[in-house]
């Protein structure tokens, strides 16, 4: 819901360091992966109960995260380079629920696996939702130039970073964030099922 106008304030900074990134040889595919590394180093800091640790370096993992796109707009974009991204940004925000789980397994394990399932499900729907825009031609840029079709809802990126982070600063909450968050994943993944029914019945191509 938010990820537009973080993206509307925050792109021109995002493109210049992605345009001095590029400058120095890296590749989009190394920005991403390098994300990846430093969201699994913030789940092992989170499960030590380093919180502050943890959310610093989480929010440096999503700060490459949106640098790996401008370094590709730079250098050329690649469909692997958009699958990559995409993977990964699920395996980060998988691995952090884990990291608050493994922290306090009592506390926090079932509302953990709560919201590791709403993500599964969420995610579930975008994608699909994704390969039925990519069939039937269907094209956005709401939430910038993309790999695939990017459907915008209430639990976001930028939501689910907020959610982290107010977990690493108040981790006794983290149970209640959890399952609050975990119910707007799953209203996020039932109302997009509801947009790609109704999209499928404008075009005709919905057999059900």
């Amino acid at each position: 819901m938010l990820d537009g106008a973080v993206r509307e304030r925050i792109q021109p900074l995002i493109d210049a360091a992605g345009r001095a990134i590029a400058r120095t040889g890296a590749t989009a595919n190394t920005v991403t992966v390098t994300a990846l590394l430093l969201g699994v180093a913030a789940a092992g800091l989170i499960a030590l109960q380093w919180y502050l640790a943890g959310m610093i370096v989480l929010l440096a993992s999503r700060l490459c995260d949106g640098l790996d796109g401008a370094v590709a707009r730079v250098n050329g974009k690649t469909d692997f380079g958009g699958f990559l991204d995409i993977v990964l940004d699920f395996a980060v925000y998988g691995i952090v629920p884990l990291g608050f789980v493994i922290a306090d397994p009592a506390a926090n394990a079932i509302a953990g696996a709560a919201l590791i399932f709403s993500f599964y499900v969420n995610g579930a729907s975008f994608l699909a939702f994704a390969i039925m825009a990519e069939k039937h031609g269907m094209t956005t840029d709401q939430r910038g130039e993309k790999s695939l079709f990017f459907t915008t809802g209430l639990a976001e990126a930028t939501e689910t970073i907020a959610v982290f982070v107010f977990a690493c600063l108040f981790p006794g909450w983290f149970p209640v964030l959890a399952w609050v968050f975990a119910a707007i994943c799953l209203y996020t993944a039932l109302s997009r099922i509801v947009m790609t029914k109704r999209g499928l019945s404008l075009t005709g191509k919905d057999d059900a």
